[in-house]
């Protein structure tokens, strides 16, 4: 019996305890539902709730509008149909009379709201959630139309609060619609930021979902017209259903000649080819006015015209793909001689002390990574002014080429003895002062940069493409560590003692190695004059090696004068200086004068060979027609182009097989800007040229990329399959 009563009496502890906590529970419900007697409004700490109509007064049979207004204190948000990646969106559970009924939510365009890793889709100050009620036939004028609405929503700073309140609302019931009389102002403000339907085309593929990492890439093509393109400063996409994307992943924009590509990584739920994709379009214009667009588009398959890599490249792989790229870019053939200059120097330095050298490989390195920081910087500009931009763009203006002429060319004239200033502009030192020549270092840094950029080295293409693509900040730290890798290797043999041991004792060899450097100079500088022409007509020749000579001149008088008297060395520096500035000013001018088009030219060169001048149509034009065709972007300024043309392209066991397999060579010349030729590459995640690219006979969704740098053996490998 003691312990059947011992059993009863824990029993009961047991009931009394869990009344009590549910009793608790329903406290601290109340604590979060504001439960107020039922009007038209109703107020918590963070909303004051609103019932409005469109009308004073309904007619029977017509429809109207309600809306629930929410007025949201600062920096509180409540949530859109598809909140993102937390939160729950407003419901409202409508009791309307017999026969009357009620649309789903009209709902307005949101916006995004970042904390850390988590994006979500909200509103924020001000918004009013319509739906449309339909008014039964069957009241009788002089009726009461009474509505109540349960309203439930969660409001959210950096803590969340779910909320319900219950509103009410009584119409009286009027014969004509002249009875009606005038609505809140609050709904004609709410139909003003509903999306509007898109009025331009819309185009939406996605990517096949990688297996392992469960990811694609949804890309959609909206059709911009040029001059409302320039005017659009931000755009969102921000689908009606969850998982359809990764709220908190970046929609990478591209302007294209035919409007913007937004290409966004799907989510957990991506949608299914063929089904249709709806969402909202959100675009700011540059005078700060967003309005949003509703989009409902099929889903078409993306073709796989990039590697799933470059797809999925994080901002920690582009960061390691530009070090190395940047590392590998020193064995180019645009940058091995500045190298081999800075190799020299260390070697004639070779009796500093290794504080000294060591500086000497940081200040080498800050000028490179002051060139870059500057290079990434108009990058940035030039994409805030619309326009579309990518690796080595300077060397597309003829003027930009004329002055790195003229510069190496100077270079080879104070490798060849003709001048020096202070330590040598190149870098090389001097016995004219026993300190170590910091501005000449920093100088070849710069150089390096400037003759670096018309080369493209493996790695950089993925980095780059993924570069062009990113906010200022990351599109600036990506450029950073391209330039890294470019001075790496001198930054290791100046701080690296050990590394120092494999050079070769400095002796009379180094002068004669030194004045043999000059000669790569003076080609490059040739080189550049032929890429000049390409640009600017055959004119410039003349234009260029008249400057050339004058820089000539004035390097010869500048040290010729050096060691004469006071009056004499600046009546000298100033005539060297007055030439050079004539040089500079006559080529300028020169090169900067309009230009007959050439594309007759090109296209006649282009019958002769095996080639034909790349267009967008003309490729469609192929693919419709089922023919294998051969992409192959260059231009007269990228070495790494022409060396695999010359090399790879032009060469006879190439070109047979072309004519075998009735391949159709499509070049596309990037010498110059071309807006057609700049979107082909960015569809390809790339920002420069080399980009070669083979469609197979009647497989137009599936590219196939060489890789940028091509021997005969494994073009004709990849024309294979193999």
């Amino acid at each position: 019996m003691k312990k059947m009563a011992v059993a009863v009496f824990t029993l009961l502890l047991v009931f009394s305890l869990a009344a009590q906590s549910q009793q608790d529970a329903n406290v601290v419900a109340d604590a979060a539902i504001t439960d107020v007697a039922v009007s038209d409004k109703a107020s918590t700490p963070q909303v004051q709730a609103q019932i409005v109509a469109s009308v004073a007064a309904v007619v029977p049979g017509s429809e109207i509008y309600l809306g629930i207004n929410q007025q949201i204190i600062p920096h509180w948000h409540t949530y859109w149909v598809n909140p993102g990646d937390s939160g729950n969106a407003t419901t409202i559970e409508w009791t309307l009379p017999e026969g009357a009924s009620a649309s789903d939510i009209i709902w307005p365009a949101p916006s995004r709201f970042s904390m850390g890793p988590i994006t979500n889709y909200a509103y924020e100050n001000n918004v009013t959630l319509l739906s449309k009620i339909t008014i039964p036939h069957a009241l009788a004028v002089g009726d009461t139309f009474t509505v109540r609405a349960l309203v439930d929503w969660l409001v959210c700073e950096e803590e969340c609060i779910p909320q319900q309140v219950e509103l009410a609302l009584s119409l009286p019931v009027v014969a004509t619609q002249a009875e009606t009389g005038g609505g809140s102002e609050l709904i004609a403000e709410a139909q003003a930021r509903l999306p509007i339907p898109v009025p331009w085309d819309v185009t939406a593929k996605q990517s096949v979902i990688n297996s392992e990492t469960g990811q694609g890439t949804l890309a959609l093509h909206i059709a911009l017209p040029a001059e409302q393109l320039a005017q659009v400063q931000d755009i969102w996409f921000y689908p009606y259903d969850w998982g359809r994307i990764r709220q908190s992943d970046p929609q990478v924009r591209t302007d294209l000649a035919d409007g913007i590509q937004l290409n966004i990584p799907t989510g957990e739920a991506p949608a299914s080819i063929g089904d249709q994709l709806a969402g909202v379009l959100v675009i700011k214009e540059q005078q700060g006015i967003a309005r949003g667009y509703e989009i409902k588009a099929p889903l078409q398959a993306l073709a796989n015209n990039q590697p799933q890599s470059e797809l999925a490249i994080s901002f920690a792989g582009a960061l390691l793909f530009a070090l190395l790229g940047g590392i590998i870019l020193n064995l180019m053939p645009c940058v091995f001689p500045v190298l081999s200059i800075k190799a020299l120097s260390l070697v004639s330095h070779s009796h500093y002390s290794a504080q000294q050298i060591r500086r000497q490989g940081y200040v080498y390195t800050l000028g490179v990574l002051a060139s870059f920081a500057v290079l990434a910087l108009l990058l940035i500009l030039l994409k805030a002014g619309g326009s579309q931009i990518g690796w080595g763009f300077q060397f597309q203006s003829p003027i930009f080429v004329l002055v790195v002429a003229y510069l190496l060319f100077a270079v080879g004239l104070s490798l060849s003895g003709v001048f020096f200033i202070g330590g040598s502009v190149a870098g090389v030192g001097s016995s004219l002062t026993e300190k170590p020549g910091y501005s000449g270092s920093f100088f070849t840094g710069v150089l390096a940069t400037v003759v670096a950029t018309p080369c493209t080295a493996p790695f950089m293409a993925a980095a780059l493409g993924y570069a062009v693509a990113q906010p200022p900040v990351k599109l600036m730290a990506i450029f950073l560590s391209l330039g890294l890798g470019l001075a790496l290797p001198y930054l290791l043999l100046s701080c690296w003692p050990r590394l120092q041991h494999w050079l070769p004792r400095p002796g009379l060899w180094m002068e004669r190695a030194k004045q043999l450097l000059a000669f790569p100079m003076y080609a490059a500088a040739i080189w550049l004059v032929w890429v000049l022409v390409q640009q600017a007509g055959v004119n410039a020749v003349i234009v260029a090696l008249g400057g050339m000579l004058l820089i000539a001149l004035a390097a010869w008088l500048y040290d010729s004068t050096r060691t004469a008297s006071n009056r004499n060395r600046a009546l000298g520096s100033a005539v060297a200086l007055l030439l050079v500035l004539s040089a500079l000013g006559a080529g300028i001018f020169a090169v900067n004068a309009p230009v007959a088009s050439n594309t007759s030219g090109k296209n006649a060169v282009a019958a002769d060979a095996n080639w034909e001048a790349f267009s967008d149509a003309r490729l469609q034009e192929l693919l419709a027609e089922g023919k294998p065709v051969f992409l192959n972007f260059t231009a007269s300024w990228c070495i790494s182009c022409l060396v695999n043309e010359r090399v790879a392209l032009s060469s006879d066991s190439v070109k047979q097989h072309f004519d075998k397999e009735g391949i159709v060579y499509l070049k596309g010349d990037w010498t110059n800007k071309d807006p057609e030729i700049t979107a082909f590459l960015q569809k390809f995640n790339r920002s420069g040229v080399p980009l070669y690219v083979f469609y197979p006979a009647g497989q137009a969704n599936q590219p196939i990329e060489l890789p940028q740098i091509l021997t005969p053996d494994l073009v004709i490998e990849k024309l294979k399959g193999e």
